[in-house]
């Protein structure tokens, strides 16, 4: 899916008591098992935490200040993972704050991140039959880009 980025971003509206950050190695271990857990529920996996931490602090598109990181008093709840290419890697919410607005500010935060990093669009993909995520995206002004695929 894409947002253009050259329409406005909406004012973000993040839940009571909670604090926006950015990836920082200590905080690796709490994002590691929100993925391992948004992942459960939504398919696919994320391999153990130091293949992961590995894989993800050496990809050549990462910036630790395109990590967007949501806590509580208990701890992560929220965690948008983007690359430099304008590209939206994860977006996990926790179970217990599903459904209170944390996916849509922080995908409405990093659209904002990206518009002040001057890119016209900002694209993610989304499982097929995940239709309460793609319901959150298009609320968001994302819309389906399919591919084209080249004949034989």
């Amino acid at each position: 899916m894409r947002r253009d980025l050259r329409q406005g971003v909406p004012p973000i509206d993040w839940p009571d008591d909670v604090e926006l950050s950015t990836y920082r190695p200590e905080l690796a271990s709490a994002v590691h098992q929100l993925m391992q857990l948004g992942y459960r529920e939504g398919g696919g996996r994320v391999p153990t935490l130091d293949e992961w931490q590995q894989r993800f602090e050496s990809d050549p598109e990462y910036d630790p200040q395109l990590c967007f990181i949501v806590s509580d008093a208990e701890g992560v709840i929220g965690v948008a993972q983007c690359w430099t290419s304008s590209y939206i890697k994860n977006l996990v919410v926790h179970p217990r704050l599903q459904g209170r607005g944390l996916g849509r500010a922080l995908l409405l935060n990093a659209f904002k991140v990206f518009q002040q990093r001057r890119e016209g669009f900002v694209d993610l993909k989304v499982l097929e039959d995940n239709l309460r995520a793609q319901r959150l995206y298009e609320s968001a002004g994302m819309y389906v880009v399919r591919r084209e695929l080249v004949p034989d």
